[in-house]
C-alpha cells in the first residue's frame, strides 16, 4: 500500500481487534495503531529516547468491554522502555496513552491527514534493573489488568525473569520463575490462560512443562506446575532434528503453536487435540489473536 509511505514497520502486538507496528529505526521511534477490518490507523511517537531495550502493547480501553467487537471503540498504548543509568545499572519505565479513538467514518483521510496522537501519561515510578538486560521481542501477555514482558540476559539469551506493569497501580514490578536454573528464552512462552491466570510453559527436549499463577490465600502469588506432557505422545514426531521451540499463544486459550521439523503446530493443552496449521519451521513468535468470546 503506498499510502504507508517507506515506513518499515513491524508488528509489535495484536490484542482487541488492532495491531500495534513500530520503527524502531526512526528517531523518534514511531508507532502505529492500525484496525484491519476498517483501514483505520492513528500514530504516535515514543514517549522517550531509548537507549537499550523497550516494549509495547495495545489495549482497549472501553470499560466492562467483552471484546467481541471493539475494535471500532477507544484504545490505549502501553510503552516500556529501558534505559542505562551508569555501566552497571539501568531503569524500567512505563507510559500510558490516554484512551484514543478513530473515525471510521473516513478512514482514508483519517489515516493520511488527521492521524498523530502524542498524549501520554507521566511516567510511573523507575524499576531499577542491572544493565545487561532487555525485553524479549515477543509480544507482552495481558492478564487481569496487567502486562507481562519477558526479561532476558544480554550475553547468552537466557531469561531472568518477568518484567510486570500493572495498569491499575501504574507500577513496575519482577515476578520470579517456576524454574530456578538458567533456561534459553526461546524455549518459554508466557500464557494468558483460559482460567485469567498467567501461564509459563517451558520445552525440554520433547517434555513440555506448564505452570500456572496463583494468588493464595494469604495474599502472595505463586507457580503451580499443572502439566507434564511428552510432545511425541500427541504429534506425529519421533526424532526431530531440530529442537522443538515454543512460538506464541492464544489468549484467554490453554492453546500454544510448536515449530517443528515437520511445520508449526497447534496443541490445546487441555484437550491434547492438535492441528498442523504452517508448513514452514522458520517463525520468530506467533500471537493467536481472538475476537469473538462465547459468553456464559
Amino acid at each position: 500500500d503506498d499510502d504507508w509511505g517507506d515506513w518499515e514497520y513491524d508488528a509489535w502486538d495484536c490484542r482487541h481487534g488492532r495491531v500495534l507496528l513500530g520503527d524502531a529505526g526512526y528517531k523518534p521511534m514511531t508507532l502505529v495503531v492500525w484496525d484491519p477490518m476498517t483501514g483505520c490507523r492513528r500514530e504516535l511517537d515514543a514517549p522517550v529516547l531509548v537507549d537499550n531495550s523497550y516494549g509495547a502493547a495495545v489495549l482497549c480501553a472501553a470499560s466492562g468491554c467483552d471484546h467481541s467487537t471493539c475494535h471500532a471503540g477507544p484504545f490505549q498504548v502501553v510503552f516500556i522502555a529501558l534505559n542505562k543509568t551508569d555501566a552497571h545499572h539501568c531503569v524500567a519505565q512505563a507510559w500510558v496513552t490516554l484512551p484514543v479513538t478513530c473515525d471510521h467514518s473516513n478512514p482514508i483521510l483519517l489515516s493520511t491527514y488527521g492521524s498523530h496522537f502524542d498524549k501520554w501519561s507521566k511516567s510511573c515510578s523507575r524499576l531499577h534493573l542491572v544493565s545487561d538486560v532487555y525485553i524479549h521481542e515477543a509480544p507482552p501477555i495481558f492478564v487481569q489488568d496487567t502486562l507481562h514482558f519477558k526479561l532476558c540476559d544480554c550475553f547468552d539469551d537466557r531469561l531472568v525473569g518477568i518484567l510486570k506493569y500493572d495498569l491499575s497501580t501504574n507500577c513496575l514490578s519482577l515476578i520470579d520463575m517456576p524454574l530456578v536454573e538458567s533456561i534459553i528464552v526461546d524455549d518459554v512462552i508466557l500464557m494468558a490462560m483460559e482460567d485469567d491466570n498467567l501461564g509459563f510453559a517451558h520445552v525440554g527436549g520433547l517434555v513440555l512443562n506448564l505452570w500456572s499463577r496463583h494468588m493464595g490465600s494469604d495474599g502472595v502469588a505463586s507457580w503451580t506446575q499443572c502439566t507434564v506432557i511428552n510432545i511425541t505422545d500427541i504429534l506425529p514426531i519421533q526424532n526431530p532434528k531440530k529442537r522443538l521451540r515454543l512460538i506464541g499463544s492464544m489468549e484467554g486459550t490453554d492453546i500454544i503453536f510448536v515449530t517443528t521439523d515437520l511445520g508449526i503446530y497447534k496443541i490445546n493443552l487441555k484437550s491434547l487435540q492438535w492441528k498442523k496449521v504452517w508448513e514452514r519451521e522458520k517463525l520468530s513468535s506467533h500471537t493467536g489473536v481472538s475476537t469473538i468470546h462465547k459468553k456464559g
